[in-house]
């Protein structure tokens, strides 16, 4: 999907990337990604940290999300940002879909 100008839903294969985690990887370019991450209930987004600037906006769900050693409880409409290298991960306590931005792209996501 690099440098994909119309992306659609139907057209993006999805990846199970943990149990209960599926990974959709939207449109990208070499400079930033659009990810969207469907989680179940109790699903685990492991901690862990990358050298890339993320925002994650919930677009459905409720999520219990660290950062930095601080915790959330974050909804709908809220929004997270995770600069280069901060630790950060979470649990899903309603079954929801995140959609996060990197820069620049995730290499490791990608066969380009």
């Amino acid at each position: 999907m690099k440098n994909q100008r119309w992306v659609f839903h139907q057209d993006v294969p999805g990846e199970e990337t943990d149990k209960g985690v599926v990974r959709r990887i939207l449109t990208y370019t070499d400079d930033v990604m659009a990810v969207e991450n469907t989680f179940s209930k109790g699903s685990i987004g492991k901690l862990h940290h990358h050298p890339h600037t993320q925002i994650t906006y919930v677009v459905k769900g409720a999520f219990e999300f660290e950062i930095d050693g601080e915790r959330h409880i974050v909804r709908a409409g809220d929004a997270l940002l995770k600069t280069d290298g901060v630790e950060h991960g979470c649990v899903c306590l309603e079954d929801g879909i995140l959609l996060d931005i990197f820069a620049p792209k995730r290499e490791d996501f990608v066969d380009d």
